[in-house]
């Protein structure tokens, strides 16, 4: 369970600096001023870079603000430092306020601090997207008070003051990065998960053993009368596990469990002993394609039964389910060519998944924000499965060189996505698919992931109009 209303008590009068001033920073501004902070906003960008709505608040609040690189003259004049996840915790002002006594913090944390409700948390390098959608379906479908929150779209911050009105706690369901949980030392789930975990944010984390630690933060506080979900088939999550004083919950999509989920000639199932193992559904009943759904799928109704919820509910809800935006979603057949929008697939593991998860016949649009990832792996999945590459983004060159390296030469480079898009259109013939798996951050060419997926759909449509 999360704190108790004293810790709004706590807040009054604090002065608290929150740092950056993206979608998480504007509403934790908001929650802390709400509830009786002293708040000042830091971001690296100048005021007019800032959005309107952030702009008018701080200036109707008159609350003092520093941009464009401009750093309080002390830090020992703030008790706490709210950090927004995209606010590396290495950076130098932490470190003067980590000296100075500040308490650092992110908004999941105070989130969670501040929020009346229980928490089933999911993290990973991939899959978290999907899992956590299937997962507030099912918790809606049981007939919970359900708020679905994070790196999904919606700041915990927000639902967390939301959820204080109602007559029953909420029950949230949250998609928590890597990011988030390094600045996270009170967050304890009833039920956690560690879907997976492959290479990804190095440029970030450095090392993968400071990223599994980072994931690892998402059962740091649990005990025994906690869950953690953790993928058996993947070594490096179930490494992670074994830190957790939780009661471990492993599902598979490979082996038969003693005790969790698996599938079983094509059923998927639990087994909680010393009941019976209990049927889901049949795994060609799912309406998200490949095997890693299968897999989160797996994840979504372990983290749901352990939740307390009926396995009938389960079944139904993730037979219902239809996947969600940005990740394998099709988008159009236009003359017989198949469109694939897999814009979340902002790494080197998701662009793979989503290769094997559409067999051949691909033309690949990649590229982006490589975020210091190795390419290897990727470029030896295209023999067989693609047809050619299309490539766009800062750094696209890299990514043809592995492709060379592994004796890939069907590669064509664009300026832009409707380059991309027309190019791929002009190589597809009747029966191949076209899919943007970007295996790159958007950064370098847009502000998000979900805008470059959706600059992707148009494209595509606007062929229809030519």
């Amino acid at each position: 369970m999360s704190m108790s209303d004293s810790y709004i008590d706590e807040l009054k009068n604090k002065r608290v600096l929150v740092v950056g001033m993206g979608k998480s920073g504007k509403a934790a501004v908001r929650a802390l001023h709400e509830t009786g902070s002293i708040v000042s906003c830091m971001d690296s960008s100048s005021l007019c870079k800032l959005s309107n709505d952030i702009k008018d608040y701080m200036a109707i609040n008159r609350l003092k603000v520093y941009l464009g690189g401009e750093e309080p003259k002390s830090y020992a004049g703030f008790d706490m430092i709210v950090l927004s996840p995209g606010v590396p915790t290495d950076s130098h002002f932490v470190k003067k306020a980590r000296k100075a006594g500040c308490e650092i913090i992110g908004e999941l944390e105070l989130a969670y601090r501040l929020s009346k409700g229980t928490y089933a948390a999911i993290t990973g390098t991939n899959g978290k997207t999907t899992t956590t959608a299937l997962v507030g379906e099912i918790f809606e479908a049981a007939g919970l008070r359900t708020s679905v929150v994070g790196n999904i779209g919606n700041p915990v911050i927000t639902a967390a003051l939301e959820s204080r009105d109602g007559e029953s706690d909420m029950n949230f369901v949250a998609e928590v990065s890597s990011f988030q949980l390094e600045t996270t030392n009170r967050f304890k789930p009833k039920v956690a998960a560690i879907l997976n975990l492959t290479p990804d944010h190095l440029n970030r984390h450095h090392t993968m053993k400071a990223y599994g630690d980072a994931k690892a933060r998402i059962t740091a506080c649990q005990d025994e009368s906690d869950y953690l979900i953790v993928n058996h088939d993947d070594p490096e999550a179930e490494r992670l596990s074994k830190r957790s004083r939780a009661s471990v919950i492993p599902f598979s999509r490979k082996e038969k469990m003693e005790r969790g989920a698996y599938l079983e000639d094509g059923v998927l199932m639990i087994h909680e002993p010393p009941k019976e193992p209990v049927a889901i559904c049949r795994a060609d009943e799912l309406r998200i394609i490949g095997d890693h759904n299968i897999e989160n799928a797996l994840a979504a109704a372990a983290i749901s039964y352990y939740y307390g919820i009926e396995p009938e509910i389960i079944g139904n809800a993730i037979r219902d389910f239809g996947g969600v935006e940005h990740r394998i979603e099709f988008t159009e057949e236009i003359d017989g060519v198949s469109y694939y929008n897999d814009s979340k697939g902002t790494n080197v593991d998701a662009a793979v998944i989503a290769l094997k998860a559409l067999k051949d016949r691909i033309i690949l649009i990649a590229g982006g924000d490589g975020k210091a990832q190795d390419f290897t792996e990727l470029a030896e999945a295209l023999p067989g499965r693609v047809k050619a590459l299309v490539l766009l983004g800062r750094d696209a060159h890299i990514i043809e060189d592995a492709a060379r390296e592994a004796g890939f030469t069907e590669i064509y480079n664009e300026a832009d996505m409707e380059g991309c898009v027309s190019r791929a259109s002009e190589l597809a013939s009747e029966g191949d698919k076209v899919l943007l798996s970007p295996a790159c951050a958007s950064w370098d060419m847009y502000p998000s992931y979900e805008v470059r997926g959706r600059h992707f759909k148009d494209c595509v449509r606007n062929l229809k109009k030519d």
